[in-house]
């Protein structure tokens, strides 16, 4: 009996071994953790050979950076995005320009050499840029020595860590070694090992954190390895080098041998101002002759401390300007305590010229800069004003990097420089007013021209909805006391004849005419804010007109005096009727 018996004791033994076996291992394969790694290029996204990935401010995106010859590149277009959007690349020049409040760096496309407008020269001992295709990149090295960031830079992948602006994090600190896995949880591939050090942590869950470590790895470690955490913590590559560094870390040179750029005060740009509100009223010239109108129109003009002659114009190619200036004119103003800010335009020339060409090309920005000065020495007026209507989307960056260079110099110069603008909307975005509202002393607005000769419709020229719209959207851009809103003198009278619209500029003069022999009977209409008629003559041409005058100049004074803008600007001297300077005269006064 106990023979047949044993051997069934061993069987259920045996089956319970195995079970106990197999138990175990399911046990052991559900709460072990995985040791697989991750393929870490496919991870941060590398395809090429040269790529580096970019963990810009503690998040990994899909721009590249390129490591060739030992240094770290980016392409303008990222530095512009990520870094700053100083750096202009003249391709007619073939080099790479950045401009400081006081000087312009100069540095020739593929070499390693740079220079600057003050006499600064060096050679980097790498090559600075290079162009790849259509595009061109720029070593960070160099980057670093204008704008204000920091980066490191690891192998194995190859990527970069950058810090910009005042960024904040939580923070915490690895108090053993354990993996970091691609996502949490314990059977997730490994993407690195980590043993101490500061780990910045990007979220957290209940058991398990996503944290970029020391060394710039991305992904998720448990809980239980970090502690002293602590949150809006201000992070940099020196407090993160600072509290572990071994390995595979490797700290950027500033120049392999070489000499790099080191200017003072890169950004402080310092502004002209009045200590009142600018009362700025454009006058048109035409001519000579039209200097000759100087005592008139500042003998009607109350309170203005600012007259803008329509002077100057670019008249060639190559950056030749037209000046119809004066001395006689600067004395009348000068005699009247008013400043005189010459304006320089794109399109008051009997040439066609091609503006974006000619701001292209550094030989031309400078030939219309230095004549400037020279015309500023020579007449003695006070400021410049640019009023370039004529760039294109292609052309935003010449006509920015022309502002900056002259802005050099007028700072030099102690000129006021002010810059005419479209009102701000998304299809003149390139115009740049933040970078405006940095280099130039005041932007001014050109409140008007919502309905134009070319419109399709009838309508004002400068409703009140299109002139809050339009400063409310400049204020998020340009600071309150650098902007001026101008203003018409002028409005428009329609008129729509066999189906056809046409239209015709008047003074406020004219629009009275216009109102008194078509007999239109005006009303107020709130959604303008202006006075409006309309009628239908003998001929069958039907008028419309929406009025500025006294009242609609006092509406869109009292959203300006709301908006703590800088002052006002009047388009244009010698339209005006005698009453509206009693009403700028009360804004002035608040």
């Amino acid at each position: 009996m106990k023979k047949k018996i044993m051997p069934v004791i061993i069987i259920i033994a045996l089956i319970l071994i195995i079970g106990g076996v197999y138990a175990a291992q399911i046990v052991l394969e559900r709460f072990s953790y995985s040791k697989e790694t991750t393929d870490l290029r496919a991870y941060y996204g590398i395809t090429e050979s040269d790529e580096a990935a970019i963990i810009y401010n503690d998040e990994l995106i899909e721009t590249k950076a390129v490591l060739k010859d030992g240094k770290y590149y980016m392409s303008i277009s990222a530095i512009d995005e990520l870094i700053s959007g100083r750096f202009y690349y003249g391709e007619a020049d073939g080099a790479i320009f950045y401009t400081t409040p006081t000087q312009t760096f100069v540095s020739p496309v593929g070499q390693s050499t740079w220079s600057s407008t003050t006499g600064e020269s060096g050679d980097a001992g790498f090559a600075i840029s290079y162009v790849d295709g259509e595009e061109l990149y720029i070593a960070l090295d160099y980057v670093k020595s204008f704008a204000e960031f920091s980066y490191q830079a690891f192998s194995e992948p190859s990527r970069v860590r950058i810090f910009v602006g005042e960024h904040t994090g939580d923070i915490a600190t690895i108090k053993k070694k354990t993996a970091v896995r691609i996502l949490g949880g314990r059977k997730s591939e490994v993407v690195s090992y980590v043993d101490g050090g500061m780990a910045v942590v990007t979220e957290k869950m209940d058991e398990w954190s996503r944290i970029v470590t020391w060394d710039a790895q991305i992904g998720y470690v448990e809980n239980k390895y970090l502690t002293g955490q602590q949150d809006g913590v201000q992070i940099s590559a020196d407090e993160i080098s600072a509290s572990y560094q071994m390995g595979n870390v490797f700290e950027p040179n500033d120049a392999a041998g070489g000499v790099l750029p080191a200017p003072e005060g890169v950004n402080d740009y310092t502004s002209i101002s009045f200590d009142k509100k600018i009362n700025m009223g454009f006058h048109p010239i035409g001519g000579i002759a039209g200097n000759e109108t100087v005592s008139s129109v500042l003998g009607q003009a109350k309170n203005l401390n600012v007259i803008a002659p329509t002077w100057i114009a670019v008249n060639d190619n190559d950056g030749n300007i037209r000046s119809f200036a004066t001395n006689d004119y600067i004395t009348a103003a000068h005699a009247n305590e008013v400043q005189v800010w010459a304006v320089v335009d794109d399109f008051n020339t009997e040439n066609n010229i091609d503006i974006a060409s000619i701001l292209s090309r550094s030989s031309s920005r400078a030939n219309i800069i230095s004549q400037l000065m020279e015309q500023a020495t020579t007449f003695g007026f006070d400021g410049i004003n640019v009023d370039f209507e004529k760039i294109t989307e292609e052309g935003g960056p010449q006509y920015l990097q022309f502002l900056r260079e002259l802005s050099v110099e007028c700072r030099k110069n102690q000129l006021v420089l002010s810059i005419d603008d479209y009102v701000p909307m998304d299809h003149n975005d390139h115009y740049d007013l933040v970078e405006q509202g940095v280099i130039a002393d005041y932007v001014i607005i050109m409140g008007y021209d919502e309905h134009y000769a070319g419109s399709a419709e009838a309508g004002s020229v400068a409703s009140i909805d299109y002139v809050q719209t339009g400063l409310e959207k400049a204020l998020t851009q340009v600071p309150a006391e650098k902007l001026v809103n101008a203003i018409p003198f002028y409005t428009r009278v329609w008129m729509t004849s066999d189906g056809k619209l046409t239209s015709k500029a008047i003074n406020m003069e004219g629009a009275k005419n216009i109102i008194s022999s078509k007999n239109l009977e005006m009303s107020w209409d709130e959604t303008t804010c202006q006075y409006y008629g309309e009628t239908t003559d003998s001929d069958g041409v039907f008028y419309q007109l929406w009025d500025e005058e006294a009242k609609s100049i006092q509406t869109k004074l009292s959203v300006m005096q709301t908006m703590n803008v800088a002052g006002v600007a009047e388009w244009a001297l010698g339209f005006e009727t005698p009453e509206i300077w009693d009403v700028i005269g009360e804004y002035l006064a608040q």
